[in-house]
């Protein structure tokens, strides 16, 4: 008797999805499956390129399939289906182009939010993922700097065409003002060119949109809650204490606004020296992560103080471009990893809209 395909989905069931703690039959990820005599190949659909489990995932189906009686080669395609994390409501439509919007914010300045969130951008776009940005600090657009742009928006006669830089879609306020033009604007208007940035950029099919938000809190969060849906926030800290007593009331503000929590950032965690590799806690270690747990929130990742980090994002190109392999830069796909993990998660918790009938 020959190989069946339900012996081969049976098989198939041994394999879980950590994040979503359910097999991949079950999550109905296996597409295409094909049986050749003794040749098994078959698609795994993941919910994100940038699934952290996805090689473990593969080995343990392969290995599965392959202890089949009779079975004696399988070829496994993995690839992704990126999935909304909220559905749109009457008052929020979703933005044409995009599947989720992700607001990386702080509770205070200078904690390294926006190189957090060019790097997680980046990162993400690396693992495969299409990938968009909003520089939403209106009073200090930084992203055009931190990814060397220099350009000014452009339209097709109908919507604005964002620019492109390593992969990422972007548009910023920096693209309408002078490096030394203060923006001095109330907040109808911020609210204005904020809606003009999501709904009025014709976006290519954009997995993740990660939206650069001004530290503290403020009028742009809350046009975003307000008006788009938002997948979720991520909030970027530092270890000593007054950052983390600022991040619980930007924790605070984003579920007040009814916007998901995806999990915290630690930055400036810690310091390798280059010479001796000693590690010293300058700002402290694990506050981040205490907090989150505190909270309840996933812990998204700890990025380590690495000069080159602050090089890159002066002259334009950021650490996962120019040192791709190092630590910091592994610190920021892992963070990626988790992130999209959190998406995935989410898209699963979330009701499916009812189809209508015909």
């Amino acid at each position: 008797m020959g190989i069946t395909e339900t012996a081969v989905l049976d098989a198939l069931k041994a394999v879980r999805d950590p994040d979503l703690n359910r097999d991949i039959v079950a999550l109905k990820f296996i597409k295409n499956l094909r049986i050749d005599d003794g040749a098994v190949a078959f698609t795994i659909e993941l919910t994100t390129p940038a699934c952290p489990v996805k090689d473990q995932m593969r080995d343990q189906a392969r290995a599965v399939v392959s202890a089949i009686p009779g079975v004696t080669s399988v070829a496994i395609e993995m690839t992704a289906q990126v999935r909304a994390a909220v559905s749109p409501d009457g008052a929020k439509a979703a933005v044409p182009g995009v599947k989720n919007i992700i607001a990386v914010g702080a509770g205070k300045g200078g904690v390294g939010k926006t190189t957090v969130a060019v790097n997680l951008a980046i990162a993400l776009s690396q693992l495969g993922s299409r990938v968009a940005m909003i520089d939403g600090d209106i009073y200090g657009p930084n992203v055009p700097i931190m990814l060397g742009l220099q350009t000014q928006l452009a339209t097709d006669g109908q919507k604005i065409v964002p620019a492109e830089q390593y992969g990422l879609q972007v548009v910023s306020m920096g693209f309408l003002t002078g490096d030394d033009a203060p923006v001095i604007w109330r907040g109808p208007m911020l609210h204005g060119v904020i809606q003009q940035f999501f709904r009025e950029v014709r976006w290519d099919r954009v997995d993740y949109l990660i939206v650069d938000m001004p530290p503290g809190t403020g009028d742009v969060a809350l046009s975003l809650s307000q008006t788009v849906p938002v997948s979720g926030a991520v909030v970027v800290t530092t270890p000593q204490t007054v950052s983390l007593a600022d991040t619980r009331r930007a924790v605070r503000m984003y579920q007040k606004l009814n916007v998901p929590m995806l999990g915290l950032v630690e930055n400036m965690s810690h310091f390798v020296c280059p010479g001796c590799q000693m590690e010293s806690d300058i700002f402290g270690k694990g506050g981040g992560e205490t907090l989150a747990r505190d909270l309840s929130l996933p812990f998204i990742g700890r990025i380590p103080i690495y000069e080159p980090i602050r090089v890159g994002g002066d002259t334009g190109v950021p650490i996962t471009i120019g040192e791709s392999q190092s630590p910091a830069a592994r610190a920021f796909r892992s963070a990626a990893e988790q992130l999209a993990a959190q998406l995935s998660i989410a898209s699963y918790k979330r009701p499916i809209p009812l189809m209508p009938v015909s």
